[in-house]
């Protein structure tokens, strides 16, 4: 935590040098605000994006003003990216070759695949409402692939989509099963069908039929696949916690 907040430090004063408004005044003058040093903003961010309360319940906690809560996380985001960033944590938009894949997932045997949901609001137009409708949800949500390893560790998160896309389809756009080496093996559920074909090394529950209903054996299987590939649903928990009632 101290080498972070040493880290966000740096980055906060770079921010703040390349946005601050021509003034006479140096770098540190005048008053102190309440939130003095780069621990206690580097807390407030993170306390921000953990339980994502509202600015008043944000503004109790640190003796702020809700309008001021809102400059600071307005301010104090893109230097945690930023932060993140040189650190090299945050998780790739794109992998375009097995070396970027081994950059993201170091020395990994296994991958979970998933695909989650968030609610947005209504859209106003009625054709941008159809295209973020989800029937699976029945509601308007933005969609996005989470890509893990056996530590729950995210190391791959493309750019959410609308929510009528179907799963595979979304996995099919960003175009990553061909730079997944063939020794790593791929958990997903059976939204993904049809992985298999493009993956040697693949892991999915097999989908019975009202003709050919699964035997005990494949129910079996399974239930074995669906407590391993488990790590994937704790990771996409892990963000969604307290961020979404």
């Amino acid at each position: 935590m101290k080498n972070l907040a040493a880290e966000f430090s740096a980055c906060y004063l770079t921010y703040r040098k390349k946005n601050r408004k021509d003034h006479e005044r140096q770098m540190g003058a005048g008053q102190k605000g309440f939130i003095p040093t780069p621990l206690d903003k580097l807390l407030f961010i993170l306390l921000y994006l953990k339980c994502y309360p509202t600015y008043d319940l944000q503004g109790l906690l640190f003796g702020l003003d809700r309008t001021r809560v809102c400059r600071w996380v307005k301010i104090l985001l893109p230097v945690l990216e930023m932060t993140l960033g040189r650190e090299c944590v945050l998780p790739a938009r794109q992998i375009r070759s097995a070396e970027e894949f081994f950059r993201a997932f170091p020395g990994v045997k296994d991958v979970f695949i998933d695909g989650t949901e968030r609610p947005v609001q209504k859209p106003k137009n009625l054709r941008r409402r159809k295209k973020m409708y989800s029937g699976k949800k029945r509601q308007t949500t933005r969609k996005g692939l989470i890509m893990t390893d056996e530590t729950r560790q995210i190391g791959f998160i493309p750019m959410s989509k609308n929510g009528r896309r179907h799963d595979k389809r979304l996995l099919d756009k960003v175009d990553i099963i061909r730079h997944i080496p063939p020794e790593v093996t791929i958990w997903a559920d059976t939204g993904f069908q049809g992985i298999d074909k493009q993956h040697p090394n693949t892991q999915i529950p097999k989908k019975g039929t009202r003709k050919r209903p699964l035997s005990p054996e494949q129910k079996q299987e399974n239930k074995i696949i669906s407590g391993i590939r488990i790590t994937v649903e704790h990771a996409i928990a892990g963000i969604k916690r307290e961020t979404v009632k």
